[in-house]
């Protein structure tokens, strides 16, 4: 059975983490996404996607143990749950429930080391069912720009102290920089509130801070695409290369690019997607030319099936950023034709160029 890809998104308090998962439970697109959060309330989901019983009578709402469930079934087919105690029976509760998702978003707690979390996914209740696709940090460039990490440290500071199980020695400097260092790709929040100028100033010095290849991407009130969050469930994209991003079209009309966009569109009218078709292919030579384009160009992430030879099963392929994982998850079926198809996002991106690094055919 599939592997669920999980995004784990990392911030401090008041980065915007809350307003990007807002903006991807409102935004969907079809994908049936499961938000694990400290908080119900503090995602502040609109009562029109929560399900007409809020959280359901109490004998029906039972996890698999016979206790209280913490998950929230929203009207689009999405889920909410909270890590109330630990963190491994409610990711227990959505494994049983892996029929009904495609991918699993963690928010986790601004002062958590994410390192631990990601570690978690390779225990063997989960590593089964469950993928660290990619970290995400959001980053508050309104704060950096003014140099500070945080914009409100006071409000950091009473979260610290009102959460006994918080590491409460490690400066909040060093907390920043773990969040970096584990970062696969950083979303630059409050850009709108900065003179450009500053922008770049705070995008070249994140830049120094981050490993090679890991991409900074403005983003405005949470809005961004979730093809750009999110992994893809193998088990329900097999028309991956049929349909690549709906901004592809910004790519083939330059002239039409540069009128009047009504400017709360959604802000990454830049990014596009290039679907690639290839033979067979050796993974790990595959993901040695990946990791060389992301080095090379504004890829943000790579995802998509391979063929390998002499093995019946099909390879997924996922990367963020730097971070790529290949794993078999089903059989080929005797009328698929065993290729290789992959979809590159990202900005700017010379799709002739990109298709003779990857070695694609056509």
């Amino acid at each position: 059975m599939h592997k669920i890809p999980v995004t784990v998104v990392t911030g401090f308090l008041g980065a915007g983490k809350t307003t990007l998962l807002r903006h991807l439970l409102q935004n969907p697109q079809g994908r049936r996404i499961a938000v694990l959060v400290n908080e119900f309330g503090e995602v502040g989901i609109d009562g029109d996607l929560l399900r007409s019983c809020q959280v359901c009578d109490e004998e029906d709402a039972t996890g698999p143990n016979n206790g209280p469930s913490n998950v929230i079934e929203l009207t689009n087919g999405c889920l909410c749950c909270t890590v109330q105690e630990e963190f491994l029976p409610t990711m227990q509760q959505l494994l049983d429930r892996r029929q009904d998702i495609d991918c699993i978003v963690i928010e986790t707690s601004g002062l958590a080391l994410p390192k631990p979390l990601v570690q978690a996914f390779r225990w063997p209740e989960i590593r089964t069912g469950a993928t660290v696709d990619g970290v995400i940090a959001t980053v508050d460039c309104e704060a950096l720009a003014a140099g500070r990490v945080v914009g409100d440290l006071a409000a950091l500071l009473e979260q610290r102290a009102a959460d006994d199980s918080l590491e409460h020695e490690t400066p909040i400097e060093e907390l920043f920089e773990d969040q970096l260092a584990c970062a696969d790709l950083v979303l630059l929040t409050k850009c709108d509130q900065v003179e450009p100028s500053e922008v770049a100033r705070v995008e070249a010095w994140l830049k120094q801070e981050l490993r090679p290849g890991v991409k900074i991407v403005p983003c405005q009130r949470g809005a961004i695409a979730p093809e750009l969050l999110l992994g893809f469930n193998a088990a329900v994209e097999d028309n991956l290369g049929d349909r690549p991003s709906h901004h592809d079209h910004h790519h083939h009309d330059h002239d039409d690019h540069d009128h009047d966009h009504d400017h709360d569109h959604d802000h990454d009218d830049e990014i596009g997607a290039i679907a690639l078709s290839l033979g067979e292919v050796d993974p790990r030579s595959l993901v040695q030319r990946l990791e060389r384009l992301v080095q090379e160009w504004e890829i943000y992430r790579i995802k998509g099936f391979a063929a390998v030879a002499g093995k019946p099963m099909r390879l997924v392929v996922q990367g963020v950023g730097p971070r790529f994982e290949t794993f078999f998850d089903r059989p080929w079926r005797p009328e698929e034709a065993r290729s290789t198809r992959l979809v590159i996002i990202g900005r700017e991106l010379d799709r002739a160029s990109i298709a003779a690094a990857v070695g694609a055919i056509g």
